[in-house]
């Protein structure tokens, strides 16, 4: 098996990956206003240089020019969805946003069966619609205090195309393994899609943004740069490419459910006072989710 992973293995992993990712969130709302593009090349840059340690030591880590395409490919999809999803910041509703975005498991399965790397069988999707209700009811809990509604406009319609290439990015990395196309190393794969994002994303930031904004960086927006770079975009790429080798696209993607309900409880450690019993239904569906994906995996492994 690649990278020596088993499913449970990879499972637990998913579960730190969704950890990490919730706990993000607060450190990118405690940095300053700078071009986001740009500022997600040099994440994925730091991530690459956090990585090189480990994916030099692998034999294929300078990839044969037939594997460069694919790596391309993979990268194109990781600019395509922060892309998208930094411009319909300011064009859809984070209702509307956290609504689109629970498709991503459902797209990853659906393209899997395409690529021929999922099974068509009614018990991971019944997972993943389960998970899916229960974001949904999480994202509407918030919205309750926000006052949002939902809606589909260009905005919505440019961040769905970001989903789909989210979706697409475990997909292409377990058909690149199924067909021998990419190495079994995990941190190679990764070193080279975050590698070829970054040049793609910074090429965007440099034709849309004003890069000159990056030199108002403060000491504590490099901190959290760096520590965003290494946990957030290494750790999670990593965990994620891991967790591939060993699990379906579906299966993989369907952790992003867990996501909501890690920001539910860093939002109530900071405001416990919004506690209420509208949060309980999506919570519930998301464990009972992810406790039948744990399940599957301890009868995989």
């Amino acid at each position: 098996m690649s990278d020596g992973v088993s499913p449970r293995a990879a499972h637990l992993g998913m579960l730190l990956w969704a950890a990490l990712v919730g706990l993000s969130f607060p450190a990118v709302g405690a940095m300053s206003e700078l071009p986001p593009f740009s500022l997600t090349a040099l994440r994925f840059v730091i991530a690459c240089c956090g990585l090189w340690w480990l994916a030099r030591r692998s034999p294929d880590f300078l990839p044969a020019w037939r594997r460069l395409p694919l790596y391309a490919l993979m990268g194109l999809c990781l600019a395509g969805f922060f892309g998208a999803m930094f411009w319909a910041a300011h064009h859809a509703t984070a209702l509307s946003m956290a609504t689109l975005f629970v498709t991503v498991p459902l797209l990853a399965f659906l393209l899997g069966l395409g690529f021929g790397v999922e099974r068509l069988a009614w018990r991971l999707p019944a997972i993943l619609a389960l998970g899916a209700a229960g974001a949904l009811g999480l994202a509407f809990a918030e919205s309750l205090a926000k006052g949002e509604r939902l809606q589909f406009g260009i905005g919505e319609a440019v961040f769905f195309l970001g989903c789909l290439s989210t979706a697409l990015y475990p997909v292409l990395s377990k058909w690149g393994l199924s067909t021998g196309r990419l190495p079994e190393s995990a941190a190679v794969r990764t070193f080279w899609s975050l590698g070829l994002g970054a040049v793609l994303i910074g090429l965007l930031g440099l034709a849309v943004e004003p890069v000159e904004r990056l030199a108002t960086m403060t000491g504590r927006d490099l901190l959290l740069l760096v520590y965003l770079g290494l946990f957030s975009s290494a750790l999670t790429f990593w965990l994620l490419q891991r967790a591939t080798s060993a699990l379906t696209p579906g299966a993989v993607t369907a952790y992003s459910y867990l996501v909501p309900f890690v920001s539910m409880l860093l939002l109530f450690v900071r405001e416990p006072e919004r506690i209420g019993w509208v949060w309980l239904p999506g919570s519930l569906l998301v464990i009972v989710a992810i406790a039948l994906l744990l399940r599957n995996g301890r009868a995989a492994g």
